[in-house]
């Protein structure tokens, strides 16, 4: 046991805190199931989470990082200009929230729930998303692509975030299968594009 607990490491309990709230829910799991899977004494896990409610919070932000970080590589494609950025970071989020509903249906009715339990963990997510649609926004406002609302290009990002919530916020995930989703949600793309534009 001494020498699984010396190559414990925060990432390799979050991994299995993701397989055991698949396995029970998150009204079911606890420490101790993590560190079983583990082959660890619940306090080692302690070690590294000193609650309960910490290791819920991580893992809820390591999932949301995911998506964080995909999008973050759309944003410093140089080679791509402001409109085509915004078409492919709002597609691309659309797409990734689609697949975390549809691939594993219940490992994201847990994350709904552990959402609701870490609300500044969410806030987090959502400041990082606006801030890289605010660095879109700025670039086209820059390069003659877009207008800005009263020249302000975080508040005009905050915009777009809210607009395309519906194709984003999980609470609409019954909706993102429906047939038709996709053109609607291009419509709206489109809708935003013309209003941004100069």
């Amino acid at each position: 046991m001494a020498p699984t607990t010396e190559a414990l490491t925060a990432e390799r309990i979050l991994e299995a805190t993701e397989e055991v709230l698949r396995r029970h829910g998150p009204a079911k799991a606890t420490v101790v199931d993590v560190a079983r899977a583990l082959g660890v004494s619940h306090g080692s896990v302690y070690r590294h989470f000193r609650t309960k409610a910490a290791l819920r919070e991580a893992v809820t932000k390591r999932w949301l990082d995911r998506t964080s970080q995909m999008l973050e590589e759309i944003v410093n494609i140089p080679t791509q200009t402001p409109p085509v950025a915004l078409r492919h970071w709002l597609g691309a989020l659309f797409t990734a929230k689609r697949h975390k509903a549809g691939d594993d249906p219940e490992l994201f009715a847990t994350y709904s729930v552990l959402l609701g339990e870490a609300s500044a963990v969410v806030q987090e997510h959502i400041t990082d998303l606006v801030e890289q649609l605010t660095q879109i926004v700025f670039r086209g406002v820059q390069e003659g692509d877009f207008t800005a609302v009263e020249g302000d290009s975080a508040a005009t990002a905050r915009a777009i975030f809210d607009a395309t919530n519906r194709f984003h916020d999980p609470c609409y995930a019954h909706e993102w299968e429906q047939p038709g989703i996709e053109a609607e949600f291009t419509a709206v793309v489109d809708l935003v594009l013309r209003g941004l534009r100069r």
